[in-house]
């Protein structure tokens, strides 16, 4: 049901908790707090100079400023096929298997559209980027959640039963590793399984891989497609934001199964001319980046995850485990909070008391609850800095409750 006839039953309705800590932040501008922002993963690093020249030189480019088709698309598609098979080893073919986004969050909205049925069931995990959420409720599809490994943070798909799928009508699966928001990995043995659980229950698995390149203990990451039968089933959305701190650019691209492709190319037909073609050069200026440029970029964010986690224990008494990928450090909140603060009222409180913005694990669907993320978008000093303030709030929250229980 709807409370208006202009509202549409699948638009999401209600302040999203982002909106929240978004007002929160104006409201602690106003005070005159000068907010250390750390509730977003948008980086802070500065963008490759290639990229930046291509955007400069085909803006003065009068060609650039005609629809975009699909034909136009193909250079970035040969791009993005040949960085694939230099980091995977695997040939794709850049007209049948690759197709150009606008940003990631675009292709995997409009993917969902050309995939699936109103009414059909998206195999996910109760924890993810607030995106999927949203995503999967304008599709008109509901979400069939898989529990968690309590260790890794992966699914674990034995949990669900071939009924539970028939009777969720099925018919997509999502995963994202390296992980938004808790940075866990995977690795190609939790692929395989994946794949086989796919092609077993005839889904689509969908892989967001934003993180591919922020991997602190290895190159990059496993990329379901280069397994085999992969491609059977397998699509994958890779995004520039991320690598190559760009998301303002909003540019993306999906490689994998052709029917897939095939599919979302005609959703995106009648909804988009694809994106200008000045940002698709800066694009091919990022994927020919040397590895070393990626490598240097993922240690500064492995660095910053290592000074933010040492000091959160030492001036906070917070542990959280260091780790293995991605921007962000992910942690539950201290037991002398858990049952008296939550964690929207904590990251409401942090902004409000010290200047701090963080995103509260609610934001990322009802497994986040109790959790907090920590966006490492600012120098490592700056997060040392942070870490005496949370240790300030939570001495102060801990008191409050401490006070409340004892008066109760």
């Amino acid at each position: 049901m709807t409370n208006s006839r202009f509202r549409s039953g699948r638009t999401p309705t209600g302040a999203s908790i982002y909106a929240s800590i978004d007002a929160a932040k104006a409201d602690a501008r106003r005070a005159g707090h000068e907010v250390i922002d750390l509730s977003a993963g948008s980086s802070d690093l500065p963008p490759p100079p290639e990229a930046v020249e291509a955007l400069a030189t085909s803006a003065l480019d009068a060609s650039t400023y005609k629809y975009c088709m699909k034909s136009g698309t193909l250079p970035l598609l040969e791009a993005a096929v040949a960085w694939y098979k230099e980091q995977y080893g695997v040939q794709l073919s850049a007209t049948d298997q690759a197709l150009a986004l606008i940003g990631a969050q675009e292709g995997l909205g409009h993917l969902l559209l050309s995939a699936a049925d109103s009414g059909d069931g998206i195999v996910m995990s109760d924890i993810g980027f607030p995106s999927y959420f949203g995503a999967v409720q304008v599709a008109g599809l509901h979400p069939i959640y898989v529990p968690l490994d309590a260790e890794t943070l992966l699914p674990d798909f034995d949990q669900l039963s071939a009924e539970q799928l028939r009777a969720g009508r099925a018919k997509v699966m999502l995963l994202n590793y390296p992980n938004n928001p808790t940075s866990a990995t995977a690795d190609d043995a939790f692929f395989e399984r994946a794949i086989a659980f796919a092609k077993e229950h005839n889904l689509l698995l969908i892989h967001d891989s934003p993180y591919v390149d922020l991997t602190f203990d290895q190159d990059h990451a496993p990329s379901p497609l280069a397994l085999p039968g992969g491609l059977e089933c397998c699509v994958e959305i890779f995004t520039f934001s991320k690598s190559y701190h760009v998301p303002g650019l909003r540019l993306g691209f999906m490689l994998g199964n052709a029917d897939a492709i095939a599919a979302l190319a005609g959703v995106k037909a009648v909804m988009d001319f694809n994106q200008w073609a000045g940002i698709q050069r800066a694009g091919i200026a990022c994927l020919a980046l040397p590895r070393h440029r990626l490598r240097s970029d993922a240690a500064t964010w492995q660095a910053r995850a290592r000074a933010l986690s040492a000091a959160l224990l030492q001036q906070a008494g917070w542990d959280i485990s260091m780790p293995r990928s991605c921007m962000y450090l992910w942690g539950r909140l201290p037991v002398a909070l858990r049952g008296s603060v939550d964690d929207v009222r904590f990251a409401v409180e942090l902004l409000t008391r010290e200047g701090v913005a963080v995103a509260p694990g609610s934001a990322f669907g009802p497994g986040g609850t109790g959790f907090v993320r920590f966006a490492l978008v600012a120098p490592e000093d700056v997060l040392v800095e942070v870490a005496q303030r949370v240790g300030r709030v939570l001495a102060a929250l801990a008191a409050e409750a401490e006070a409340g229980r004892t008066a109760g």
